[in-house]
């Protein structure tokens, strides 16, 4: 008899609810009653009868078809689910059906809004380090022009975080810490489409090498007798 029931359970099949339904529906204006229908809807979806009767949806539930009528109306003028006319092309029939896209929309218009919050908080907390990194290597608090050049770089320039400290750094080697040097440190990183610290480095490993081997021949030529050491990159020179 237990076996009977299990394979009769099975045999039924099982329906697959997202998750994020269960988690934000309430902050779509869903009450517990209203989002319950909306299972039930789904459910005799899955099951083969995309359109219930207010009778059958109130059956299993502990509310009367009329009061189920009455929130199914109050559903869809909330926008939340939609009544379609479809076609049956093989009975060359149309019937119609309730759809939950609206609802599916709704909790994607959430889901993305709020992940469209969480960046510009991520956004905000980036540029606050940025801040932050800069005043601490200048020693002190930036002016307003250098907070509005640093603006520039970030918003009209689309310069990231990491690459504007990475500029940061190379002026700091180099010892010549100001917003003139950096501003031309990242024109040049821009120009040659240098967009993370890992190809800045690079590209600065190679121009180095380039330039120490350049600095050797003078000192080969002359059998050695001229020692000098090789100057730092100057970014200012750069044309």
């Amino acid at each position: 008899m237990e076996k009977a029931l299990f394979l009769k359970w099975l045999s039924e099949g099982t329906i697959s609810i997202p998750h994020v339904l269960f988690k934000h529906y309430r902050s779509i204006g869903l009450q517990d009653e209203e989002c319950m229908l909306l299972l039930h809807v789904h459910t005799f979806i899955e099951s083969g009868n995309p359109f219930p009767t207010p009778e059958e949806l109130s059956g299993r539930m502990s509310i009367t078809p009329t009061r189920c009528m009455g929130m199914l109306r109050g559903l869809i003028q909330q926008g939340l689910l939609e009544i379609g006319q479809y076609e049956d092309h093989e009975r060359g029939m149309y019937y119609e059906a309730y759809s939950l896209n609206p609802l599916w929309e709704k909790l994607l218009s959430i889901l993305s809004g709020q992940e469209a919050e969480s960046d510009l908080a991520n956004k905000e907390k980036e540029e606050q380090s940025v801040y932050t990194i800069f005043e601490r290597e200048f020693g002190r608090p930036l002016s307003p022009m250098e907070c509005e050049t640093l603006k520039i770089w970030i918003d009209q320039d689309r310069h990231t975080s990491p690459l504007i400290i990475s500029a940061l750094k190379e002026a700091v080697m180099t010892g010549k810490l100001n917003f003139r040097y950096i501003d031309r440190i990242l024109f040049e990183w821009k120009k040659n489409n240098i967009q993370t610290p890992e190809q800045a480095r690079t590209y600065g490993e190679k121009f180095r090498a380039r330039q120490n081997k350049a600095a050797a021949r003078p000192a080969e030529s002359s059998g050695g007798r001229n020692q000098f050491s090789v100057p730092v990159y100057n970014w200012l020179e750069q044309s």
